[in-house]
C-alpha cells in the first residue's frame, strides 16, 4: 500500500481473522483508496476509526438444526455478524449457500457497511446466512429450515436493531417462512424488522427489482457522464437470478439489447437478446436451468467453452457471485472492446481484473455503489412500514433512480475532490469511509 500506517492496519487485520480470504479483499480494496484521507484527516487515525470499522461490533454464530422429509436431523451452521451501527440498525441481508462461511458473512458486511452509507439513508451495516443449500429441498423442508434459523436469530435482530433481508438463496419463499417464525415467536406483527417481504404483508413495490434496476440506473448515469445513452448497446449479464433478470428488463427498456446470460451449469448466447418472459418462466416459476431456456428459444444457445465474458459486449454486468470475473477474463472483455462493467454483485471482480480494466481506460463501477439499489429499497420498504404506508410502484422506483443517481454523482465529486477523476470505486470508497468515520467520531469511541 501507498501508505506505510494503512499497510500495518491491515497487516494487523490480517493476524487478527486468520484465513478469511475475502474479508482480508474487502478490506484491502477499501484500505487502497484511502491514502488521500488520511493524509488530509489524521483524526480517522488517531481516533482508531479504521481499527474499529475492521472489527465487527457483534459476531453471532448458532446451530441450526432441522429435519429433512425422510425425518433425518441435519446440522448448518448459522452467522449474523452485526458490523457498524454509527448510522443506524444494521442492515444487510441472509444468504443460505454451501460456500457461506465467516469469512463470507465477514466481507459482505464490511462491503454492507460503504455501500449503505452512500445510500444517504439511516442505515448501518450487517450480513447474515448459513451453509443451507436450498437448492433440490422441498418447501416443507426449507419452511422448517427457515424456522429453525429464526429461532435463534429472533433474539439478536429487530427494526431498530438489526433489519435482516434476502440475498443468495433467501427469495420471497424464505422471507416468508422467516417473517412467520418471528412473528409467532414474539408474538408481534413487526413489518419492518425483515425487508423484501411479499406484497400482501408489508412489503415494498421494487423491492425485487430494486437491486437489478438500481444497478442499471447507475450505468444509465455514467454513459450519460460520457455523453452517451444505452441506445443500440450490446450487453452481457452474468447469472440468471434476481439482480440479473431485473438488470436484463431495465436495459431492455432503456434500449440495450442483453445478449448473454448465465447460470452455474454455463451461459447462453442469444444474438437477437434474452427473451425475459421465457427466462423468468424458466428461472422463477419452474426454478430450472440454462439448458431449458435454449429449449424453448431456437435462436438461442448454449456458449461452447470459456465463458460469458467471451462474448463481446459494449457493457458487462457481473450479477452473480463473488471473484466470478478474473484477470484473463477482464483481458479478454478489453479486446472485445467492453466500455464499461458495473458490479451488479457483491466483489464479483478480482483486484488484478480491476486494475487491467482501469490500466485499459474501461469505467468500472463498484457493488458497493452500482449495486445499492436493493439495500436502497429495502429501507423505503422501512420507512413505509414505519409509517403504515404504501406506495405506487411508479412513485418508488422514482425514489430509487434519485437514489442512485445521487450515488453517482456522490461518487465522480468524491473521485475529483481527492485528485482522482473518473475512478468510481475510489470515489466510492472514500464517500462511504468518511460518512461512516464522521459519525463514529462523533460518538465517542464506543
Amino acid at each position: 500500500m501507498a501508505d506505510s500506517k494503512l499497510q500495518v492496519l491491515f497487516d494487523q487485520v490480517v493476524d487478527r481473522n486468520p484465513g478469511e480470504a475475502e474479508f482480508h479483499q474487502a478490506v484491502r480494496e477499501v484500505f487502497d483508496s484511502l491514502a488521500p484521507v488520511v493524509a488530509k484527516h489524521p483524526e480517522y487515525t488517531d481516533a482508531a476509526v479504521l481499527q474499529r470499522l475492521c472489527e465487527p461490533e457483534r459476531q453471532i454464530i448458532f446451530r441450526v438444526p432441522w429435519t429433512d422429509d425422510r425425518g433425518d436431523v441435519r446440522i448448518n451452521r448459522g452467522f449474523r455478524v452485526e458490523f457498524n451501527s454509527a448510522l443506524g440498525p444494521y442492515k444487510g441481508g441472509l444468504r443460505f449457500h454451501p460456500s457461506v462461511y465467516l469469512g463470507i458473512v465477514k466481507f459482505l458486511g464490511f462491503e454492507q457497511i460503504f455501500k449503505n452509507a452512500l445510500t444517504g439513508l439511516p442505515i448501518g451495516g450487517g450480513k447474515g446466512g448459513s451453509d443451507f443449500d436450498p437448492k433440490g429441498r422441498s418447501d416443507a423442508e426449507v419452511m422448517r429450515f427457515c424456522q429453525s434459523f429464526m429461532t435463534e436469530l429472533y433474539r439478536h435482530i429487530g427494526e431498530y436493531t438489526d433489519v435482516p433481508a434476502g440475498d443468495i438463496g433467501v427469495g420471497g419463499r424464505e422471507i416468508g417462512y422467516l417473517f412467520g417464525q418471528y412473528k409467532r415467536i414474539t408474538n408481534r406483527y413487526e413489518s419492518g424488522m425483515l425487508t423484501g417481504k411479499g406484497l400482501t404483508w408489508g412489503g415494498s413495490q421494487v423491492r425485487r427489482e430494486a437491486t437489478g434496476y438500481g444497478t442499471v440506473f447507475f450505468v444509465e448515469q455514467m454513459l450519460s457522464a460520457a455523453g452517451d445513452s444505452f441506445d443500440g448497446k450490446r450487453v452481457v449479464v452474468s447469472g440468471s437470478g434476481n439482480v440479473a433478470i431485473y438488470a436484463m428488463e431495465k436495459v431492455a427498456q432503456l434500449g440495450g439489447t442483453v445478449v448473454a446470460f448465465s447460470d452455474s451449469s454455463g451461459y447462453v448466447v442469444e444474438e437477437a437478446g434474452i427473451d425475459l418472459a421465457t427466462l423468468k418462466e424458466v428461472k422463477e416459476v419452474q426454478r430450472g436451468r440454462a439448458a431449458d431456456y435454449v429449449e424453448r428459444r431456437p435462436d438461442a444457445a448454449m456458449g461452447s467453452g470459456g465463458s460469458i465474458w467471451d462474448v463481446p459486449a459494449d457493457i458487462a454486468l457481473p450479477c452473480a457471485t463473488q471473484n466470478e470475473l478474473d484477470e484473463a477474463e477482464a483481458r479478454v472483455l478489453v479486446r472485445n472492446g467492453c466500455r464499461i462493467v458495473a458490479e451488479g454483485a457483491n466483489m464479483p471482480t478480482t483486484p488484478a481484473a480491476v486494475r487491467v480494466l482501469a490500466d485499459a481506460g474501461v469505467l468500472f463501477a463498484p457493488g458497493k455503489a452500482a449495486n445499492a439499489g436493493g439495500v436502497a429499497t429495502s429501507a423505503l420498504e422501512m420507512q413505509q412500514n414505519a409509517s403504515r404506508d404504501s406506495w405506487t410502484f411508479e412513485y418508488t422506483e422514482e425514489r430509487l433512480e434519485e437514489i442512485m443517481r445521487g450515488i453517482h454523482d456522490r461518487c465522480l465529486a468524491t473521485a475529483d475532490e481527492y485528485g482522482l477523476p473518473g475512478d468510481y470505486a475510489a470515489g466510492a470508497n472514500i464517500a462511504g469511509f468518511t460518512h461512516v468515520a464522521d459519525a463514529m467520531l462523533a460518538l465517542g469511541v464506543i
